[in-house]
């Protein structure tokens, strides 16, 4: 058999040493990308522990779960950092920002507003990045909550529109029409509150979908107990004292009686505080006496920051001119007075 010429030859070889050396680098790439700095049983692990977060924060002390917290949000922010594949980056930044949502609920409750409004804007951030819809529809009904306690309220009904349109049927979209309702009747448009009180009714009865926010249980759920309790600071708000006596009372009611890890000591505290403020204005102060022992009974450490506006609008009240002279409504203000809830910023400063 007669031999290729020399220059045939050398160029067989030097395909051959091409292909060899693009197959090296593919092989090289191939390892690259499927190499990961997180497992699926460690993506397990950080659902479990926000789970667990997020079912504790009701019923538990808040600042030990803030540190555990940040803790957790920290290591989800050094996997980030690192490689992982398309899917494994996609699931952190959903878990990153379920973290940071949880934080954004925490600092709100100590009173750090400027502190929350950046931990959901990075809650937002990260679910755009998990193109997570149930998600962005949990963070933007939590930046809607915050803004709602905020000077700048009426911004929060921009924000309930922007969720409502992403927020799966079931608890999701409850939660939105409820948020709505009680900024709109905060705001004073008692029209917008009613309307969106029915939409509230509608969601109620649609079949729930699946949300994955949701299944982290605990504060990211919106149960039966808490959606009475919207309702009475709503129609306290509305100034419908029998509605709103009636729904805080059966709020109260559904946490006494439900587990204990579903017992959200803050809801039942303010919708006391709604029992209160119905009692006074129905004539019925010595009952306003008794709702109110509960919130006084409250340890210090779970007086979360709500509680003390609650209590200044409440003081606020006793105040009103046609409610002087009252010598029971004058033994509560002197009970509330000087109410002392958690401070954020010693709170924080003592954790670090």
């Amino acid at each position: 058999m007669r031999e290729a010429p020399e220059p045939e030859r050398e160029e067989a070889d030097h395909l051959r040493s091409v292909a060899t050396g693009a197959a090296q680098s593919s092989s090289a790439f191939a390892e690259f990308i499927s190499s990961s700095n997180v497992s699926t049983d460690e993506l397990e692990q950080f659902g479990f522990t926000l789970a667990r977060i997020a079912t504790d924060y009701v019923h538990a002390p808040l600042l030990p779960l803030f540190t555990e917290l940040v803790a957790v949000r920290d290591e989800l922010f050094d996997r980030l950092q690192g490689r992982q594949r398309p899917q494994q980056s996609r699931e952190l930044f959903m878990l990153t920002g379920t973290a940071c949502l949880l934080l954004a609920h925490a600092s709100q409750n100590l009173g750090e507003q400027a502190s929350a409004m950046t931990q959901i804007r990075t809650a937002r951030l990260c679910a755009e990045h998990a193109d997570h819809t149930g998600l962005r529809a949990w963070a933007a009904g939590t930046a809607a909550l915050l803004t709602e306690w905020s000077p700048q309220n009426r911004m929060a009904l921009k924000l309930t529109e922007y969720a409502a349109q992403l927020a799966p049927a079931g608890e999701a979209r409850i939660r939105i029409a409820a948020i709505e309702a009680r900024v709109a009747a905060r705001i004073g448009d008692h029209e917008l509150s009613l309307a969106a009180l029915n939409r509230m009714r509608q969601a109620r009865e649609e079949t729930p979908l699946h949300d994955e926010v949701e299944q982290f249980g605990g504060l990211l759920t919106f149960p039966l107990a808490k959606q009475d309790y919207y309702l009475g600071g709503t129609y306290t708000l509305l100034g419908k004292h029998e509605e709103a006596h009636r729904h805080a009372t059966a709020a109260i009611a559904a946490y006494r009686s439900g587990p204990r890890e579903e017992r959200s000591y803050g809801d039942e505290a303010l919708a006391h505080i709604d029992l209160i403020t119905a009692g006074i204005l129905q004539g019925d102060p010595d009952g306003a006496t008794t709702a109110l022992q509960h919130v006084l009974d409250l340890p210090p450490q779970m007086r979360i920051r709500q509680l003390g506006s609650a209590m200044d609008r409440l003081g606020s009240l006793m105040r009103r001119t046609d409610l002087k002279g009252n010598r029971t409504i004058g033994q509560l203000a002197d009970l509330i007075h000087g109410y002392q809830v958690i401070d954020g910023t010693t709170a924080l400063r003592s954790e670090r």
